[in-house]
């Protein structure tokens, strides 16, 4: 078995070690003997083919990249489409998650987003940043990570990626991210999946079941590591509970 993952424009979109959501994904197929191929679409590539592809990883990154990513991402939209439609793995982060929306309101700019969900972004004067932590039913564990946008964005009909227990102060929202059909898309910076292993191993188990018809379900690994330091980062930001 071989997953396809697809970094797209690392060369500008890496804030905050994002890079590490990559290094994750591959560790934790290899520890399994699955092996992991990555490809990056860079500023310089040519061209992209998404039928090969099973993960496509967007990072984040600053206003001024993003527009010159979102410029590049406009000419593959379709590609881009279809490969959602295909019922793919796609996880964007922060600028990545933004561009995945219909527009990104930068003060008096409208920046054109790829319209793959129905969300929008609006800028605000005030930089949400800081440590955050979401609780999703899906997994044992809370959701751990950090965040630093200015931006807003407003999810219309779709699950969040997880509710809010510490973070996201200055917009009062209750809710982070979206998690639509094999869409994962968040502001958590961290990297997200090495500080969460349960939502990596998530998005594996997906791509993998929908490339092989055969497969089950990954094997489990030795996460007390991780799950030790998810335990003292909720304790020390949420008071002392048992998780």
């Amino acid at each position: 078995m071989v997953v396809n993952i697809l970094h797209m424009y690392p060369d500008l979109l890496n804030l905050y070690s994002d890079r590490g959501n990559i290094e994750c994904m591959k560790r934790r197929l290899l520890w399994r003997n699955i092996d992991a191929n990555v490809i990056e679409l860079t500023t310089e590539s040519e061209n992209i083919d998404l039928n090969y592809v099973d993960i496509i990883f967007i990072g984040g990154g600053s206003d001024r990249e993003q527009k010159i990513v979102c410029e590049k991402l406009l000419c593959i939209k379709n590609k881009i489409r279809k490969y959602v439609e295909d019922q793919k793995v796609l996880l964007a982060v922060c600028g990545g998650y933004q561009l995945l929306g219909k527009y990104y309101k930068i003060k008096d700019e409208m920046l054109e987003g790829l319209g793959i969900l129905d969300i929008y972004t609006e800028s605000s004067d005030k930089r949400i940043i800081g440590n955050i932590i979401l609780e999703n039913e899906l997994f044992d564990n809370k959701i751990v990570g950090f965040e630093n946008h200015a931006g807003r964005t407003f999810n219309n009909c779709y699950k969040p990626f997880g509710k809010i227990l510490i973070g996201g102060c200055y917009n009062n929202f209750e809710f982070e991210g979206v998690m639509h059909e094999n869409i994962i898309g968040t502001y958590l910076h961290g990297p997200l999946l090495p500080k969460n292993p349960l939502v990596c191993d998530h998005l594996l188990n997906k791509a993998l079941k929908q490339k092989y018809e055969e497969f089950l379900s990954l094997s489990k690994l030795n996460d007390d590591l991780e799950i030790s330091a998810n335990s003292l980062f909720c304790k020390k930001f949420l008071g002392k509970r048992k998780f």
